[in-house]
């Protein structure tokens, strides 16, 4: 699997989770997804600020479950 499709399934992850309402999973999903964007921001595939965005926004979501 390539690495963009690799961050996007990790992010789809936490939606899903998110969409069940299940907060645990959710936080589980986010620590697994936060590395993964790191990684595609620091190799230059995304703009480090679509992967901060990433970021905020999926914290903006699980903390208002």
């Amino acid at each position: 699997m390539g690495m963009r499709a690799m961050m996007r399934t990790c992010v789809k992850n936490v939606y899903y989770a998110i969409e069940k309402g299940d907060k645990a999973a959710a936080e589980a999903a986010f620590k697994q997804a936060e590395p993964a964007i790191d990684r595609m921001a620091n190799k230059g595939l995304i703009h480090r600020n679509k992967a901060s965005r990433h970021k905020s926004r999926l914290n903006h979501h699980i903390h208002n479950m």
